[in-house]
């Protein structure tokens, strides 16, 4: 909730190219736009353990969409020439209600009717409950991408990790189908640990400079570790319902005052230690990593420490800005949605299979769909601006 993240791109589904149909992915530019300031603080403040009522979520879901309509437009008049055909919107989760093992349902917040009046581009969004009806998790949704762009060409086990109040992980080759799940809290607890801290004005741990300067409680450690989300099996998702600010106090209570150095030192080590342990525990033979948390250098420098021999790059290394993978994830959602094409991954979601995401809302014209393409992708190929030659291959 620091942000909202606008990506503008060209797609070209290749449905004749060699070895299978090819969507070609060409990043044109991205922005990172803030929230406004009492809008995130009360975004913040609706998130669960606290109540939040039908009124301040109709408010909420009025100001997200007007928000990110106006972030549309920053996007198309800077990156977009001034013009696009279609807008995909992920939404802003404030609920993800799972049960057990079982995803039952998921809220994001932001209006899409706002976006398209704002623009008059027709807007793809509520991009994850069909997955959920269908029996899925409706994430990570990153799955897609990750599995057509990390299409292995070796034996080797590539994982695309996303770092962001949560992280997720996406594992492709080897021997199994592309797996995808949450992890664990990525930043989520970090930055609860910043706004709980009783002297500190700050929000989050900018470049991870204070945890830098911690060390981390062994005690708090063990306890934040022995939580059984760890050890369950996938498909599974999580969210900041589960990992809040009163998950927090309650690890904290008993044990002595602790520092917010060593505390953000113990979060760091908490996130570094159980994203390590999914990727070796899936072979990973390299982690490509995305998100907000790339920018904390301590938590990636803890990263690095505890995958040992498996090499670390991040997204930017293969074409895709780290920070603005979710927004370019989110438009190839809402372009194989527009083209009748499914955009969830079974093995990944826990769906009972491929389902055609989200609902469209129609811009200024009427609503005109394509002819739907008839096979869905096999790889994603992120083309150069300045060619339009592929990225390296990954795998």
């Amino acid at each position: 909730m620091d942000g909202i993240d606008v990506a503008v791109a060209e797609f070209c589904l290749r449905e004749d190219a060699p070895g299978g149909p090819v969507v070609e992915l060409l990043p044109l530019g991205s922005r990172e736009i803030a929230y406004p300031e009492q809008l995130r603080r009360d975004l913040v403040a609706a998130l669960p353990p606290a109540e939040c009522s039908a009124e301040r979520l109709c408010v909420l879901d009025t100001l997200v969409g007007q928000a990110f309509a106006d972030a549309a437009r920053k996007g198309i008049a800077e990156v977009g020439c001034g013009e696009v055909d279609l807008i995909a919107s992920l939404g802003q989760t404030i609920y993800h209600w799972v049960d057990g093992r079982t995803c039952k349902g998921t809220l994001q917040l932001g209006q899409p009717a706002w976006i398209a009046e704002a623009t008059g581009a027709p807007v793809v969004a509520d991009l994850r409950v069909r997955d959920v009806a269908a029996g899925g998790h409706g994430a990570p949704l990153a799955s897609l991408l990750d599995a057509l762009w990390l299409a292995p060409t070796s034996d080797d086990v590539a994982v695309a990790l996303n770092i962001g109040g949560i992280a997720n992980i996406t594992v492709v080759g080897g021997t199994h189908a592309p797996l995808a799940y949450d992890t664990g809290p990525g930043n989520a607890l970090l930055d609860a640990a910043c706004r709980l801290a009783a002297d500190s004005r700050i929000q989050y741990d900018e470049g991870g400079r204070l945890a830098a300067n911690g060390s981390p409680h062994p005690d708090l450690l063990s306890r934040l570790l022995a939580d059984p989300y760890y050890a369950a099996a996938p498909p599974k998702s999580t969210g900041k319902e589960h990992f809040h600010a009163d998950y927090l106090r309650t690890a904290l209570d008993g044990l002595p005052d602790i520092a917010l150095p060593d505390l953000l030192a113990t979060l760091v080590e908490l996130t570094a230690i159980t994203v390590a342990d999914a990727c070796r525990g899936h072979g990973a033979d390299r982690v490509v990593a995305s998100g907000g948390g790339v920018r904390n250098a301590t938590l990636m420098a803890a990263l690095d420490r505890h995958l040992g021999a498996t090499e670390l790059a991040t997204s930017e290394s293969f074409g895709l800005a780290a920070d603005a993978k979710e927004a370019y994830l989110t438009a190839l959602l809402g372009f194989l949605t527009w083209h009748g094409l499914p955009a969830n991954l079974p093995t990944a979601t826990g769906a009972s299979g491929p389902r055609v995401l989200g609902s469209i809302t129609p811009g200024r014209q009427a609503l005109q769909l394509p002819e739907p393409a008839t096979t869905p992708p096999r790889r994603l190929r992120v083309l150069q601006l300045a060619d339009q030659t592929p990225m390296p291959r990954l795998g």
